[in-house]
């Protein structure tokens, strides 16, 4: 795409609007220039046009967004695929009594599109919308894995790759090796990367054309589900969610 072929203030504008985030509910000027990497003159502007719109609120000092700001994640979250993609998540996390998820891939991280909760405390706190990074979880890996291989490679190398706990794979050579499983048995199962204590198993969903457009997962605690149980008893129960989305989302 040509230089001249975008507009520079707009871009600037949604750098801003990203640098708010978990933990970083309110900033001052200083604060989000120094995230977003612009001068402060530059996120002057562009929070204070966020508050003329009506997209963000200021003490004078500190900034923050407004609910407003949720029309525009709200188109994409109302789109076919994660309302056609709720009521099969529904119904799996009925039959297998735990929390299952579905999210697609931007850049080095999952987005959440949809939830179906069960009455587990784990993952409780993610929900449409929320972000994890997409090398040490099953849905990023199964995301990943459906990409050419020097793609998903090139999306590890520039991503930030944290040893949150002693399992945590964070070595390329590793990962690329994890993402190779992945594509030949067809699933990704990621035990204590994310969180001490938590397993999930992930598949990639594929529309009508074969064409991977999303990912699905089941997670759970270790005391409540070993590596078999999630093979031999989750596993079919998911497959069987893949076949029936396969047939419908286009």
């Amino acid at each position: 795409m040509r230089q001249t072929d975008q507009m520079g203030g707009f871009l600037k504008g949604l750098a801003v609007i990203e640098a708010f985030g978990q933990g970083r509910r309110a900033l001052t000027i200083a604060e989000a220039a120094r995230i977003v990497n612009l001068d402060r003159a530059a996120v002057r502007r562009c929070l204070l046009s966020l508050v003329k719109a009506g997209y963000a609120a200021s003490d004078g000092r500190y900034f923050e967004l407004t609910p407003r700001v949720l029309r525009l994640g709200h188109a994409y979250l109302s789109a076919p695929l994660p309302t056609l993609i709720q009521p099969s998540l529904d119904r799996l996390a009925d039959a297998i009594l735990e929390s299952c998820s579905a999210s697609i891939l931007d850049g080095a991280e999952v987005v959440y599109l949809a939830r179906a909760s069960h009455h587990h405390i784990m993952g409780a706190g993610l929900h449409p919308g929320s972000r994890l990074p997409a090398y040490c979880t099953s849905m990023g890996r199964v995301l990943l894995a459906a990409l050419p291989p020097e793609q998903s490679r090139a999306i590890i190398e520039g991503s930030e790759r944290t040893q949150i706990t002693s399992r945590t794979l964070t070595r390329i050579d590793d990962l690329m090796q994890e993402l190779q499983r992945v594509r030949t048995q067809g699933y990704a199962l990621v035990d204590q990367e994310l969180a001490v204590g938590s397993r999930s198993i992930a598949l990639p969903i594929r529309n009508i054309a074969g064409k991977t457009v999303a990912a699905i997962n089941v997670a759970a605690h270790t005391s409540r589900a070993s590596l078999t149980h999630l093979r031999q008893a989750v596993l079919p129960a998911m497959q069987e969610c893949q076949a029936s989305l396969a047939q419908i989302l286009p």
